[in-house]
């Protein structure tokens, strides 16, 4: 082979690596703990628009674990998460990158992102106390801080309390009242228990549609899940036995989880990543994101979901940052333990 023929082979096999790193360059690699009825459409809707394949790894539980064990090896860009505290397990494992971008500085409020940028919120849901129609007046229970009242004594069910979306509402306890008090007030609601902590959220409302109980603690979506669940037509008739309470309407405001995404620490793709990111907060985003899952978003002016308007309306949410709150859970953990909560 002549000189000027082995340039032009180097030339050609040059010019196909520099296609495929191109064309590898144009995606985005997802570990997501939310579902793919809920993620998939948006990211065909993000692909259409950027030209920036998705691609996703869908799990439960260990991908936070997962992330760790692959290292910088890593091809994962972006972590979608379904509650708060994963978002801060990935922080305080040193998992994330910080971002800064001012599409999510003005789509996202403060209080629902991290300062430093290491994480987004997306979606909010509200922790409310599901009450029985039957057994449980209107206005007779209106603050978390009431569950402890004797009157409520064998009438309470709940998950663990070492379940994050437990220690969340116990961390915000402790945000506001300090620890010696929340504790009593734990003690107080373990106090009221009609059975040992158990199951999910919809057990709890089963519960409480069964005479089991005649309040819980639920995240609000699980309501829409069950009044228009066509598969399961009996959670629709639980669903109809409750009132649905947002605590805390007088004074701070409904305890308030989120749905979130971070960067990873070595996000190889990670102007692609950003740019999901972006899009995710955007107003088409939001509505469809929240609206499938009935949950709340957080771009401010989003439309919510027809069915949330129509059971839910407005109310005041707590506005506590939820790095803060996150600053507390391990005080919260610690906490269930000493009381003896799930015992």
């Amino acid at each position: 082979m002549s000189t000027r023929a082995l340039f032009q082979k180097v030339l050609a096999v040059a010019g196909l690596l520099g296609a495929v790193g191109a064309s590898a360059a144009e995606q985005v690699n997802i570990y997501s703990y939310r579902q793919p009825f809920l993620i998939e459409p948006i990211l065909k809707e993000f692909t259409e628009k950027t030209g920036i394949e998705a691609k996703v790894v869908y799990a439960s539980k260990g991908l936070n674990e997962r992330l760790q064990r692959e290292g910088r090896n890593s091809p994962a860009d972006l972590v979608l998460t379904s509650n708060t505290s994963s978002l801060m397990d990935l922080l305080n494992k040193q998992l994330t990158q910080p971002v800064s971008s001012e599409i999510l500085e003005d789509n996202i409020p403060s209080q629902f992102r991290d300062k430093a940028g290491n994480w987004f919120g997306l979606t909010t849901r509200a922790r409310l106390i599901y009450s029985s129609k039957d057994r449980v007046k209107p206005g007779e229970i209106t603050r978390y801080e009431e569950l402890v009242d004797p009157k409520w004594k064998g009438r309470i069910c709940t998950r663990s309390g070492k379940h994050p979306y437990t220690l969340s509402l116990i961390a915000s306890m402790i945000a506001h009242h300090g620890e010696a008090e929340t504790k009593e007030w734990l003690q107080g609601v373990k106090a009221n228990l009609a059975r040992k902590p158990q199951g999910n959220d919809r057990a709890q409302v089963k519960a409480i549609s069964e005479g089991v109980c005649d309040l819980s603690l639920g995240n609000s979506y699980y309501f829409g899940k069950m009044i228009t669940n066509k598969e399961q037509p009996e959670q629709v008739d639980w669903a109809k036995s409750v009132n649905l309470v947002f605590p805390n309407q007088k004074d701070r405001g409904t305890h308030m989880f989120i749905s979130g995404a971070a960067l990873t620490k070595h996000a190889p793709n990670r102007e692609n990543a950003v740019k999901l990111l972006e899009f995710l907060s955007g107003a088409d985003a939001q509505y469809s994101y929240a609206e499938k899952n009935f949950e709340f978003p957080v771009r401010p002016g989003t439309a919510r979901s027809e069915l949330i308007k129509e059971y839910m309306g407005e109310f005041k949410e707590d506005d506590l940052s939820l790095t803060e709150i996150g600053s507390y859970v391990p005080a919260a953990s610690r906490m269930v333990d000493e009381v003896r909560f799930d015992f």
